[in-house]
This record gives structure tokens, sequence and C-alpha cells, in this order.
């Protein structure tokens, strides 16, 4: 979680910013009613970012912004009136956003904006502009809403520059540039990344309105026209860069089991075949644990499917946190399986065993009762071509801990 300051003032404001910011999983807010008091904070704890009020007791002119950017501190500014001249006093020091308090939405707002901010962080983009007044411009914004960011002075250099970095995922060009120009760009970077694998938006000075539609036919997700402003640069920013999370939550659903909420047989495969080559390729250890529940068949007779399903699902949860720095599937009824890519077969086992020793002695609480459940696992790293055979490997692994009584982990 990240710690956010708030300074306001007013108690009724403070009310309604706790009660919003309150539902936020993300983020820890401490509260400050003055600037002396919100210095005092500073001094004790670092944050990611600030919202303020612009007009404190201790600070009627706005310098506690001041105090926030001296810090180095993203700062969103609330104010009870909007005031052209103010809001672009403020956009040229700094600060990342300028909310008017309008009521309920406009605190939801300043809390989207923390959220972004946050998501921010995990993102690349790559400005591309032949000015080096230009692209230090846009990257200056990119930079205060937290993304990290690339430049290149064309289209040649922006091609090397995404080959060398696959996870850049947004991309600003320019139209007109030596050697390859936005167009030509685009049409490029089209042959192999879709819409929703990178964000291309254009951008051009031209005074040619039909610029924005070849853009589009080329393939960019969207164009705007320079000059632009602070709210709408971001906004269009922040509606693609939306538009890729609901794709990507969208594919994550499809690939997620229905009951269990883990990977699905089918995407376990898919993301195997993938491990597999990346470990032959840099000649590191990959391993697979195939675990099964043990006595969930006599359970589901006892209890009921419906009993199973419920007792599944939070075994699956518990599974998922103990092994969140891997791949986890669900193979099918209680059988899932891990991929565990850097380690060999004898850290790999140990791994497994801690998991199944915290299973073991836990309990899982139901309207039925208190229930236990025993783990069988079988893990193998042997080298393979495919991930059928790794597959196969670790249930034959998995058939000797049965064989064995069960309730123990047996690997290659």
């Amino acid at each position: 979680m990240k710690r956010v300051l708030v300074v306001e003032d007013s108690h009724m404001v403070t009310k309604v910013i706790r009660h919003v910011l309150g539902g936020s999983r993300l983020i820890q807010v401490d509260y400050a009613a003055s600037m002396a008091a919100a210095s005092a904070l500073l001094d004790k704890q670092d944050y990611f970012c600030c919202l303020v009020d612009l007009g404190l007791p201790d600070a009627p002119s706005g310098e506690i912004v001041d105090l926030m950017l001296s810090k180095k501190l993203p700062c969103i500014v609330l104010t009870a009136s909007f005031d052209e001249q103010r809001r672009g006093e403020l956009l040229k020091k700094g600060v990342v956003d300028y909310v008017t308090k309008e009521g309920r939405y406009s605190y939801e707002l300043a809390l989207n904006t923390i959220h972004r901010l946050i998501l921010n962080t995990q993102y690349k983009v790559l400005v591309v502009d032949d000015s080096a007044v230009q692209r230090r411009m846009l990257s200056q914004l990119f930079k205060l809403q937290l993304f990290n960011v690339y430049e290149a002075e064309d289209g040649v250099d922006a091609v090397k520059l995404i080959l060398d970095n696959p996870d850049i995922r947004l991309l600003v060009t320019d139209y007109q540039m030596p050697r390859m120009d936005g167009f030509e760009l685009v049409k490029n970077l089209r042959v192999k990344y879709e819409k929703s694998d990178l964000i291309i938006i254009g951008l051009s000075s031209e005074d040619d309105r039909s610029l924005s539609a070849r853009f589009i036919k080329y393939g960019a997700n969207d164009f705007l026209q320079k000059p632009f402003n602070h709210e709408e640069f971001f906004c269009r920013i922040n509606h693609n860069v939306e538009f890729l999370e609901l794709i990507e939550r969208i594919k994550d659903a499809a690939n997620r089991d229905e009951l269990c909420a883990c990977y699905s047989r089918s995407h376990f495969f898919r993301v195997a075949e993938q491990r597999i080559n990346q470990a032959e390729d840099k000649n590191t250890p990959l391993s697979l644990a195939v675990l099964e529940l043990e006595g969930f068949d006599l359970f589901n007779e006892q209890q009921g499917f419906n009993a199973g399903d419920e007792a599944l699902k939070l075994l699956a949860g518990r599974l998922m946190k103990s092994f969140d720095r891997f791949f986890l599937a669900r193979l099918g009824g209680c059988k899932f399986a891990v991929l565990m890519p850097g380690l060999d077969n004898q850290k790999a086992c140990a791994y497994v065993e801690k998991v199944r020793q915290l299973l073991a002695a836990s309990t899982v609480s139901l309207p039925e009762g208190q229930f236990s459940f025993g783990v069988a696992a079988g893990v193998s790293s042997r080298r393979v071509q495919n991930a059928d055979q790794l597959l196969s490997s670790a249930i034959s692994c998995l058939q000797r801990a049965n064989d064995a009584g069960g309730d123990i982990v047996i690997g290659d």
C-alpha cells in the first residue's frame, strides 16, 4: 500500500474525503489540518503523493503546494473555486492536477488520480519527436504522472528502442521527422503489435485536418493536435491506458478458472510452453509441481458438491497466496499445477513442502463445520521438449507420493 498525505482544514470536507479514500485498498492515508501539522508529518514519514487544500489557516496563498513540491511529492490540489489564472500558475509549478470541491464526485476524481499515479509507475512510455524541446516537454508531462519515460528522435531510433524494451506499452509520436516519419513508424509497429499491445498516439502541429484520420487509418489509437493543454493531454492518455487495462482484465478473466480464480488448464499449457522455451534459451532451471488435495472426493460425497466448491475456492485462495511468486493453475478437480522458474528440483521440493505443511496445519471453516485436508505433491525439473512431457513427469512423481501413503512431496 502507498502512503498518502491529505492536508485539509475543513472538518466536513475531511469527513467526506475519509469516506471516499477509506474504500481504497491501494493507499493508507494520513491527515493534517494545517501546513505546520503537515510539515511535522513529512519530517517523520515518506509519502507517495499528497492531496492538499489550497487555502489553509497558516498557508492562505497556497504555500502548502510549494512545500510539497520542494519535497518532490506529486501534488493534487483541492480548491473551493475554479480560477483560470491560478490554475495556470499551479500547472506551471508542476502539480499533478487541480480539483474543485464540487461534491463527492470531485473527491472520487482525486482518488482516481491517486490510483492512476500508482498504476502509472508500472508503465513505460516512449516519446518520439525530432525536436529536443518538444521531447523534453512531453517527457516532463509524463514524468509528472509518474510514467517511466524513454525518448527517441525519429522513427528508426523508436523501433530500436521498442525492440530492446518490449515492455513499452505507450508511444507518442510526432508526424514530421527525418529518416522515418510518424506514419511510417505506426505502419511498421502495427505489423507486430496490436492496438491492445501497444498504444500509439500521433501528434502534429501542422494545420492539416486529414492528419488525424490518416494516423488512425495507419493504426494509431488516437491523435492530438499541438498545441494542447494539460488536461486534454492527460484525458487522452488516461482514456487509452484505461482501455488497455480493460482489455487486459478481460483477457485475464478469460484465462482464469471459473470456480477458483487461479489460471485455467488451457492457459497453463500456453504459459508452460513459453517458460520451457525461456528456460532452455537461458539455461536456467524450471520446476513444475502438481499438488492434489487428499480426501477431497470423499468430502464431496459426505458434505455435498456445494460445500466442496466453497472449500476448493478457499484452498485455492491459500495456494495463490502461497505461490504468489509463481504461476498457479487448476488442472481439474482438486489438482493444481505450479510453474516455478529459477528453482531446481531440490529448492522447488523444499518450497512445496513448506506450503504443504501450512495447508495441513490449517482448517477450512464452512457452515458444515471445520475441515482440514492433506496434500500430496510431485515435482519435476527435467529438461523436456514440451509442456505435456513436463506435466507427465510431475504427475508420475505425484503418483509415487500417493503410493507412499500421500501427504508427502516427492521430486524427480
